[in-house]
């Protein structure tokens, strides 16, 4: 059985980018395992601009964004596996995997990094209600189709929630002559970035519909029709709010959720916000030497801070492999008041460092205040005009400033 100091199961934007910093620090016996046909993952679909922004200071596309990193994987030698599925990982790290040049094979790792990235949920996870006929489809798939087989989804379109995939994709079928009749979104928000909601929508005047969704489908064969109406705060239809459209193709961008199927045959908790692991400052699991970072650890806004965290990730599995780890006390993060969730969600107190806190709030708000505490004593404050649920939030926190370590709590104070 072979041995690598670090296996990374991923290779899209988050394998890749933890694959160049571990070599980069030294680590040459790794390798990284890729189910698909490619490197990139689901940058290779995404053929619109808005990446790299914050990692090359230019726009490029996921095609193009994804090849950067592609390239330096190549200049630097670091092996992979292509068409290779992982299906167990063991206790003692041993992974299984299965591809067609090898067969069944099994190898063991030091450390391994989780950059399986995440899923989309389906008609049947949001029980959808209606005939079950063609034409419905998430917004990841109809986004394969059109950008990377080339097929046209539809011709009438409808879509269900206003994710970024979702509205990226109103415009994406838009520019290819298909009529897109609306968005609907159960909250009474956008779950979309705001250039998006500008950039996809209200630059083509698709209308979006907030607080509603789709109460049926109808059709025999394949879409001819849905019906939509308005929820109220509990989430309960309101009777005579309903709207009808005649379409052919029911879009849905009703959210990800990390892809953990073999962490959780480790029996590792997934935390219920997140749905992916609970992490220290390293990226590191409750189960030693296995780390996560990216779309599997929880869902990102932009690849930028896919690529940025899994850099984290790396430097902890390469401390890791160093046996640099120091026995310390480790406190916890807690999400207060309007934060849906905090990450990490532990870590241990060393003084002189910096660690990036990441978290969503739970609703919009407005002129608000963002505070952070450490024994009910304000270790920071920072004011803002406006926060959304859609855009993460990152807070490099000097631990110098904390004096007296405990748990961590961070909240929203909504200034009047």
């Amino acid at each position: 059985m072979k041995t690598y100091d670090l296996v990374i199961i991923g290779g899209g934007s988050a394998g890749l980018a933890a694959a160049l910093e571990a070599k980069k620090e030294g680590v040459d016996n790794l390798i990284i395992l890729e189910k698909e046909p490619y490197l990139g993952g689901i940058l290779q679909q995404c053929i619109h601009n808005g990446f790299g922004l914050v990692q090359f200071k230019e726009q490029l596309s996921g095609p193009e964004y994804a090849q950067r990193y592609i390239d330096l994987v190549n200049e630097n030698h670091i092996p992979y596996l292509l068409e290779t599925m992982v299906y167990e990982i063991t206790k003692d790290k041993e992974i299984y995997y299965t591809n067609k040049q090898d067969g069944v094979c099994c190898i063991k790792a030091r450390a391994i990094i989780m950059a399986t990235g995440c899923i989309e949920r389906t008609a049947g996870a949001i029980q959808l209600e209606g005939a079950r006929v063609s034409g419905i489809m998430t917004a990841g798939l109809a986004q394969k189709y059109m950008n990377i087989e080339g097929y046209m989804v539809g011709k009438k379109v409808f879509i269900l929630g206003s994710g970024d995939i979702g509205l990226i994709m109103a415009r994406r079928c838009m520019l290819e002559g298909a009529k897109v009749l609306g968005v609907a979104e159960i909250m009474p928000y956008s779950n979309g970035l705001n250039r998006n909601i500008v950039q996809c929508l209200n630059d083509f005047d698709i209308p979006l519909y907030l607080s509603h969704t789709v109460k049926k489908v109808v059709g025999k064969d394949r879409v001819e029709k849905i019906i939509i109406a308005k929820v109220d705060d509990k989430m309960n239809y309101i009777p005579g709010s309903e709207k009808e459209f005649d379409c052919d193709t029911l879009i849905l961008s009703v959210g990800l959720i990390p892809y953990n199927p073999l962490l959780e045959k480790l029996n590792i908790a997934l935390n219920p916000k997140t749905k992916g692991v609970n992490v220290n400052q390293d990226y590191e699991s409750e189960f030693e030497g296995i780390f996560s970072c990216g779309n599997s650890l929880h869902v990102h806004d932009l690849v930028d801070y896919v690529s940025k965290e899994a850099t984290l990730a790396a430097k902890g599995a390469v401390k890791y492999l160093k046996n640099n780890k120091q026995e310390e006390k480790v406190y916890k993060t807690v999400a207060g008041r309007g934060i849906n969730y905090v990450l990490p969600q532990q870590f241990s107190y060393q003084k002189d460092s910096k660690i990036d806190f990441k978290f969503r709030v739970s609703k919009p708000f407005k002129a608000c205040s963002i505070v952070i505490k450490n024994n009910d004593s304000v270790v920071r404050i920072i004011k803002k005009l406006y926060l959304l649920p859609a855009e993460m939030e990152i807070i490099s926190l000097d631990m110098n400033a904390i004096t007296n370590p405990s748990d961590l709590v961070f909240e929203i104070k909504e200034d009047f």
